[in-house]
């Protein structure tokens, strides 16, 4: 069976790690993001990308070096997790697809989709800007829908 892979936004790796969610309106977004990322740890035939900008969003978002080290090597030591570099052609086809947006979409989440289109991966994201431009160019979802 072929590998599956997922491409996860900065946002729902921000969900898990920062606990995001609001309880008392249903299931609470980290735990959804834990969910799904533990459904993809213990499956034979997933896994998650992640690049160097996704790591470079946490870095600056999570706003402390030892909780942002402390995740880095989580994302680093998990086996179903893979490092993928951006290469010069995923630049340009982001760049384009920046500009097919009318720049509404921020060239790191066009770059995102590029990452996607060639490693043909799904976007998981809860952006919905985002997925409402990516759904016409690669396979995009929140989620709570690949959990079903």
């Amino acid at each position: 069976m072929a590998q599956k892979s997922f491409y996860l936004d900065s946002c729902i790796w921000l969900n898990l790690f920062k606990k995001e969610g609001d309880p008392r309106k249903g299931t609470p977004y980290w735990k959804i993001a834990k969910d799904f990322i533990e459904n993809v740890m213990f499956s034979e035939n997933k896994e998650i990308l992640y690049s160097g900008f996704i790591l470079r969003e946490l870095q600056f978002r999570l706003k402390n070096d030892k909780v942002y080290k402390e995740k880095r090597t989580f994302l680093r030591e998990e086996p179903k997790f893979k490092f993928i570099k951006v290469i010069q052609e995923d630049k340009v086809l982001a760049r384009k697809l920046e500009s097919e947006s009318c720049f509404e979409i921020s060239f790191y989440d066009c770059l995102h989709m590029a990452i996607c289109e060639r490693t043909n991966s799904v976007l998981v994201t809860r952006d919905y800007d985002l997925i409402e431009f990516a759904k016409d160019y690669i396979k995009v979802q929140k989620p709570e829908n690949l959990l079903l």
